[in-house]
């Protein structure tokens, strides 16, 4: 169920929610956190879907801030319960003219009281997310860098400004790579890497990621080769005195594990999706320190581009 909330205020779209649930009978009482979600930029139907789903993990209710076009200073609303709203209850602030720019002023009537807030960018990933109006409120920030169109500059920038609870969904897509690394080295028996090679696709800010993490935990040359027919990861190579460690995965389902003195074994690993990797950040609430150390020893210079 959708209810449209023309020209109204925090205090109208609160009362009316509160009317929803008498009305239609829902249930929101095991809500875990608030997500708000700054739709600026973004295709805030896909973020709304997105986070639907990833809440029927983490039941929630969600804030979506997506600016209206008029030049009036108003604040359109709507409240999505039942079906349209996954295991949630979904909140959509649209302000225009002089009511855009207040986010944290329109979101702070509608929090959920004592529950943690989570704020996720689905692009326009801000200056500085731990010091923006959304960002202050936040236990958890999260951004997204895949399409920035300099994932150098806006990694640099990340790691500059940032503060424990940050991460980025670039960095969520390498979980299951950097297990499969970690467990492939165990198996070798001498594990010092000297070089790591990635290939994937080009402006990719999880290759950069990936790359200053192995080199800081590695302490290796880490080069990097981009094809733009590609759409994500496809192969990283380990290069250790017993022979070359390879991950490829060329078809994102099937990666095939290549280790000295093995054969080599095909397992599954797709790609994932945005849903998966939101849902899998909302699991944590804590700071994720090995992505901001991984950020910290990020430079330009960190990949070498083959």
């Amino acid at each position: 169920m959708i209810i449209e909330i023309p020209d109204t205020t925090t205090g109208e779209i609160n009362k009316r929610l509160v009317d929803s649930r008498k009305e239609g009978g829902v249930i929101t009482l095991a809500r875990v956190m608030t997500l708000v979600i700054d739709a600026t930029g973004a295709d805030a139907e896909q973020a709304i879907a997105t986070a639907n789903v990833a809440s029927r993990e983490h039941p929630c209710r969600i804030i979506v801030i997506a600016p209206g076009t008029s030049d009036e200073a108003r604040l359109d609303a709507e409240i999505r319960v039942g079906g349209d709203a996954g295991a949630s209850e979904v909140i959509v602030l649209r302000p225009s003219g002089a009511q855009i720019g207040h986010d944290d002023t329109l979101v702070t009537p509608l929090l959920l009281p004592d529950a943690p807030i989570v704020v996720w960018w689905p692009a326009a990933v801000p200056d500085d997310m731990a010091e923006c109006a959304l960002g202050r409120m936040a236990q958890r920030r999260i951004t997204d860098t895949k399409g920035e169109a300099d994932p150098v500059a806006t990694l640099l920038s990340l790691a500059h400004c940032y503060r424990p609870g940050d991460t980025d969904l670039a960095w969520t897509r390498l979980t299951r790579w950097r297990a499969l690394l970690a467990v492939a080295l165990e198996q070798v028996p001498d594990p010092q890497v000297t070089r790591a090679r990635i290939h994937g696709d080009t402006n990719s800010p999880s290759i950069l990621l990936l790359g200053a993490w192995l080199k800081r935990v590695l302490g290796c040359e880490v080069e990097a080769e981009y094809d733009d027919s590609v759409a994500a990861l496809q192969s990283i190579v380990l290069e250790t005195p017993s022979g070359q460690i390879s991950i490829s995965r060329p078809d994102r389902y099937n990666a095939r594990i290549t280790q000295p003195g093995q054969p080599d074994h095909v397992i599954a690993l797709p790609a994932r999706s945005l849903e998966e990797a939101l849902a899998e950040e909302l699991r944590r609430l804590d700071s994720d320190e090995v992505y901001g150390e991984a950020l910290a020893s990020f430079t330009a210079e960190t990949v070498v581009p083959l």
